[in-house]
């Protein structure tokens, strides 16, 4: 029997005096996610480009924003896991882009279907459980046997609004996870003449090489801003289709008893973004609306919250009880403007890439600083990440033997160090490592403790590389044995599908 039905049962019996509550007495759930969207790329959040995202920026004045939320990684799969988990992806398993078949933890859809809720998906579907197929009530991605295309915003309509109808037709809450894939690439492009590359899905708004904003953590040039340009196109696209959702829930009357959640899955797909633990790689524009409980317009400064806490947050707002062994905690007291302790780090993590490559980071950070534990850098391991792939890392490698500081970036992105400490207050784009600078050394030691705590208490299996950090022979011997056991889990892989 798999162990995901048997712990959905289990939950079933234990949440059987919440079914006999009226399903009218529970909201309604919309979690939408955008894919490799930076929080700055949106209005309200400090974009540079004017008039980006008018429906998020409309959104975030419905509801409360938080100014101090992250993402645990920078990369997809493993995010996602974390999300619907409520637990760190070495308490999963899920540390990379493959599947884990028996779960020996309940995920949400088991907990909000035991709890009464229609859970239903569109989009990320191998991303966002364990292994495939799972136990959602429907997949919003296929409708009446035709799959939606993932870049056309009016899909995203009529994927929530078949959800929403659905769940009526049940006489249940929905609990809806709407996937929208931009601006993960492919982008909406333009050649490099201008002319706009054929694609029927187009953005409301197309933006141009010449008024992109160049991040901090890149540089300017005409590759990079074209490939801005590109990402841009796409950011307006996804708010398109946000816009389309939103719709979809106000035509259905839903929208004054439905909690509507958005975040970011991490940062932009392009090099110190994505597939990293930098401010930029996991920095997420987490909005709550839920009409009568948030105050329109207001902005959480006060608290850090991440993407494990949110699953005990969710089970919070729906009234369930939560299982054992969550590494998040709810902070539903902040989504009703309170006051909550403990809300002063996040503990952020990468493992793997989609191509079972591992270079192991961990990161904590506070409202204003940040470390970095880089166990894969040795000076000889090259950084193997999705975005060696653009044309931004193109362009740095091109100019790199001509100019010093592109060079010693490049050199920082493929080959890292084994410590980073940032002060991300004055420098959000982390381009001053500071730590070998004594004036920071009791920050680094206080963000350190941190560290270890972290690692302890979620038994992650990188404390012996951290703990040893002073022995490279040993720290390497760590990073050898999992990339040893990734290359092994691949090979299996391989063969089962023979």
């Amino acid at each position: 029997m798999n162990p995901s039905y048997v712990l959905a049962m289990l939950c079933s019996a234990l949440l059987l005096p919440f079914s006999m509550v009226a399903e009218k007495s529970r909201p309604n759930i919309l979690i939408v996610t955008v894919d490799d969207m930076s929080c700055d790329s949106v209005g309200v959040f400090g974009s540079q480009l004017p008039d980006t995202t008018p429906q998020i920026d409309r959104l975030a004045q419905q509801g409360l924003r938080y100014h101090y939320a992250h993402v645990q990684t920078g990369s997809c799969y493993p995010c996602r896991n974390v999300l619907f988990s409520g637990r760190y992806s070495h308490n999963t398993g899920v540390e990379g882009f493959y599947k884990v078949r028996n779960p020996d933890y309940p995920h949400m859809v088991d907990l909000m279907k035991a709890g009464g809720y229609y859970v239903a998906i569109r989009g990320k579907v191998s991303h966002s459980t364990p292994y495939q197929p799972y136990g959602w009530d429907e997949d919003l991605t296929m409708l009446d046997g035709e799959k939606q295309h993932t870049k056309d915003p009016g899909s995203y309509y009529r994927s929530t609004k078949r959800g929403i109808e659905q769940a009526a037709k049940a006489n249940k809450p929905f609990c809806l996870n709407i996937n929208i894939s931009d601006p993960h690439k492919p982008f909406y492009a333009m050649s490099g003449k201008g002319n706009i590359v054929e694609d029927e899905h187009i953005p409301s708004r197309i933006y141009t090489p010449a008024e992109v904003p160049i991040p901090g953590f890149l540089f300017d040039h005409p590759d990079v801003r074209l490939e801005l340009a590109h990402y841009y196109s796409s950011v307006r696209r996804a708010d398109d289709c946000l816009g389309n959702i939103i719709k979809a829930l106000q035509d259905t009357g839903k929208q004054n008893d439905t909690v509507i959640i958005f975040l970011s899955d991490h940062g932009m797909p392009l090099p110190f973004a994505k597939t990293a633990v930098w401010h930029h790689s996991t920095r997420t524009p987490l909005i709550i609306v839920w009409p009568g409980v948030t105050k329109p317009g207001s902005v959480d400064k006060q608290h850090m919250v991440s993407g494990v806490d949110l699953l005990p947050t969710l089970l919070d707002i729906a009234g369930l009880p939560h299982p054992k062994e969550f590494d998040g905690a709810s902070f539903l007291p902040t989504v009703k403007g309170e006051r909550q302790k403990d809300r002063d780090f996040v503990y952020k993590f990468h493992n793997e890439n989609s191509g079972r490559n591992r270079s192991p980071m961990r990161s904590v950070q506070s409202k204003r600083f940040g470390y970095i534990f880089n166990p894969w850098s040795d000076g000889k391991r090259v950084f193997k990440t999705a975005t060696r792939g653009t044309a931004t890392f193109r362009a740095m490698q091109k100019l790199a033997p001509k100019n010093r500081r592109i060079a010693d970036r490049l050199k920082l992105f493929e080959y890292g160090t084994p410590e980073e400490f940032y002060d991300y207050k004055s420098d959000p784009d982390a381009l001053n490592n500071l730590i070998n600078d004594p004036a920071y050394s009791d920050a680094i030691k206080k963000h350190r403790i941190a560290m270890t705590r972290f690692m302890r208490e979620s038994n992650d299996h990188a404390l012996e590389a951290f703990e040893s950090r002073d022995n490279p022979l040993l720290v390497s011997a760590y990073v050898d044995r999992k990339q040893t056991e990734a290359n092994r889990r691949r090979k299996a892989e391989k063969k089962s599908r023979k």
